[in-house]
């Protein structure tokens, strides 16, 4: 029973992204052999049981990036042994390293990191995603309110 509630909580997540506004929708890019789906929110709207199961934090200004990377050549299946590396740049060009969590769940495999906004910030993000001699990078950007 202990392994179904993480996966509850996962869905609980997709489903909040899907109907919570384009803020926090989740995006997708194709990148060589992976398609990368990604999203970027505030991080109050995580649950706090959720938080504390991926030791996140919540705050209003403290923003969540979840990225998944599934292998196209394998549908459905997540790519292996990829390593996620990455930065954001506010409007300053400060940067600020991010830190990736890798998350495992049956064959489920995301990655987790938080960094920190201004009311009405938009952030860069520059991703690098590497598995064996493969690497390709993602960027985007998003702006993120305070709540």
């Amino acid at each position: 029973m202990k392994k179904l509630l993480p996966l509850r909580w996962i869905s609980a997540l997709v489903l909040l992204m899907t109907f919570s506004g384009p803020a926090a929708a989740e995006q997708s890019r194709q990148l060589g052999p992976w398609e990368v789906h990604y999203n970027a929110f505030n991080s109050t709207l995580l649950r706090p049981e959720m938080a504390q199961q991926y030791s996140l934090q919540r705050s209003e200004t403290l923003a969540t990036l979840n990225l998944a990377v599934l292998d196209t050549t394998k549908p459905g299946k997540p790519a292996q042994q990829v390593t996620v590396t990455g930065y954001v740049m506010n409007p300053l060009s400060q940067q600020q390293q991010l830190t990736f969590q890798e998350v495992r769940e049956g064959d489920a495999i995301y990655y987790l990191t938080q960094t920190r906004f201004s009311h009405r910030e938009t952030l860069r993000f520059f991703i690098t995603i590497k598995q064996g001699a493969q690497s390709h990078e993602l960027r985007f950007h998003q702006e993120f309110w305070a709540n």
